[in-house]
């Protein structure tokens, strides 16, 4: 955050109250570890398990597509085992893509609410 948000915030935390500002301060940025474990929480956490599940299954084609591409003598062989370790790592670089986007999405809805919640304080005010 620039400085200018960091003044924001402390100015909006200043009005409020100590259990209100407790609040907006658990709704505050996360690290990225924290958003990786965020993908477990929530409606889609059973999507997120596949997810990663069906990435670890990919990395096992990919690693035995790499294997036997390695023993092959045979230069089609060895090209058609090629093709199948790029395609796997491909799979498993949408997976990650995926997962990304459910990251960013995550975050962008913790934004969301954190900006319902300010809306919220201003109109009890009034």
């Amino acid at each position: 955050m620039s400085k200018s948000d960091k003044e924001v915030d402390q100015l909006i935390h200043e009005a409020l109250s100590q259990e209100e500002a407790a609040y907006f301060d658990k709704m505050g940025e996360q690290n990225i570890p924290q958003q990786l474990f965020g993908l477990f929480k929530g409606k889609n956490r059973w999507m997120n398990v596949v997810m990663v599940i069906m990435n670890v299954v990919v990395l096992a084609v990919a690693f035995y597509t790499f294997v036997n591409m390695l023993d092959t003598e045979n230069q089609d062989e060895k090209l058609e085992w090629m093709f199948y370790t790029l395609i796997s790592f491909m799979t498993m670089m949408l997976f990650k893509l995926w997962g990304w986007n459910q990251m960013d999405k995550n975050v962008l809805m913790r934004e969301i609410k954190r900006l319902e919640y300010q809306v919220s304080l201003l109109k009890k005010e009034k």
